[in-house]
């Protein structure tokens, strides 16, 4: 009799175990050279833009039964400092050396911990908590992104978070000899779809 009841306790603790397994589920997700960084800033002459394309993004999000998003696991966005273009040359040149681009090639974001938040059947918002680099230097950042799980099983990802570069010793690049001071803050925006 007690053999029995511990075959029977074994069969529930393996059922159960499998409706756990099977009911959420880690993905890996990946782009690379398909994404939209856009750096906004101001000046005393205008306000201005940097963007980039390039890059690469690796995540692995958690999804439940029904196919929505439950967590993320793990993100790391890499780009190019030198990816980063406005319509001026003269001004991608002073902002290159003010990132140190030449000791620091990249820009990254590595994941430490996510918070998700449910908004619909398809979208969450991720709190996602990680380390920034720029120009080598490291500090801990929040960044607040709407991810969707559009119709392909692809995941589109969109955020915005402002910093103050003096925050990453980048001093606010200056043009026209001093003329022309570049604000402390900036916006970093970005957005992409990424894919299994």
């Amino acid at each position: 009799m007690k053999h029995i009841l511990n075959s029977v306790k074994l069969f529930i603790l393996l059922f159960s175990l499998s409706l756990v397994i099977n009911a959420s589920a880690q993905v890996k997700f990946h782009t690379k050279d398909d994404l939209n960084l856009l750096i906004s800033g101001t000046s005393t002459l205008h306000e201005w833009d940097m963007k980039a394309a390039k890059g690469e993004v690796n995540a692995v999000f958690t999804f439940d039964a029904k196919g929505q998003i439950t967590g993320l696991s793990s993100l790391t966005v890499t780009v190019p400092a030198e990816a980063l273009k406005s319509e001026h040359s003269g001004m991608d040149k002073n902002a290159y050396k003010a990132l140190k681009t030449s000791a620091n090639p990249t820009i990254t974001f590595v994941l430490t911990s996510a918070t998700v938040t449910p908004i619909d059947a398809n979208s969450v918002t991720v709190k996602a908590t990680g380390k920034l680099t720029i120009a080598g230097f490291t500090k801990e950042i929040v960044l607040v992104t709407v991810c969707k799980v559009n119709a392909d099983k692809s995941v589109s990802v969109s955020g915005s978070q402002k910093i103050s570069m003096t925050d990453y010793k980048v001093d606010p690049p200056t043009f026209m000899f001093g003329a022309v001071k570049t604000g402390n803050d900036i916006t970093l925006k970005l957005s992409l779809t990424i894919r299994k």
